[in-house]
């Protein structure tokens, strides 16, 4: 990794000793925001592993670190997909932390990834994509803008066919589908209701349990 110097004016001065303070000499040792390079981002991802590190136009964004919530229903929907797609042969399923690559200086971590046979080329690198994702929205302002409207964007500007929303806090699954270079939305579906997939024909999940998946982690 390349060494980056910056101005002192432009750095917050320390405390006398420095106690309490972050390392503010080992930052220098990394790029300033927006000049984050591909791989520069992937090592950085390698040796942070309590960290959620995604890196979108040089930029990094750290996100929320999942609880057993999060988790509980990230699980639920892996179990369900994984046999789905492996017992059919329609390719791999990965679970986060794995970052995919939706374009230059793009590097999302989605929760759940399903690639299509073919899809992965190397697999020691970032997939080049993906076929279908899976996003928890975790709670706050700032995340659900990332996942409702920013990573919306970016997935579809990536080509991702196929793009699940499992909101908690509305206790609703939104399937979005690409038509046209935009997502359209397939269906929003409850509690009660059986969420589909139009990508993967076949695939759905009860909206209750996927919830339920998560209260009973804890």
């Amino acid at each position: 990794m390349a060494t980056y110097m910056y101005s002192s004016e432009r750095l917050t001065p320390p405390r006398k000793n420095g106690r309490g303070q972050p390392a503010w000499k080992l930052a220098l040792l990394y790029p300033p925001q927006g000049m984050w390079t591909e791989e520069e981002y992937l090592d950085l991802e390698i040796k942070s592993e309590n960290y959620m590190i995604e890196l979108v136009d040089g930029f990094l964004e750290f996100l929320p670190m999942p609880d057993p919530f999060h988790q509980g229903i990230v699980g639920f929907l892996y179990r369900k997909l994984y046999p789905f797609v492996t017992e059919r042969g329609l390719g791999n399923v990965f679970l986060a932390p794995m970052p995919v690559r939706l374009w230059e200086l793009q590097m999302r971590e989605p929760d759940i990834v399903y690639l299509k046979p073919g899809r992965l080329k190397d697999p020691h690198k970032p997939p080049r994509g993906a076929d279908l994702v899976m996003e928890i929205v975790s709670p706050g302002s700032e995340n659900r803008k990332r996942d409702l409207e920013e990573k919306r964007r970016a997935y579809a500007k990536a080509k991702i066919s196929e793009y699940w929303i499992i909101d908690p806090e509305k206790a609703t699954i939104i399937v979005l589908t690409l038509s046209g270079g935009r997502y359209k939305e397939h269906g929003k579906f409850k509690s009660g209701d059986e969420a589909t997939s139009a990508f993967l024909r076949g695939f759905a999940v009860d909206v209750s349990e996927v919830f339920a998946a998560g209260e009973s982690a804890g």
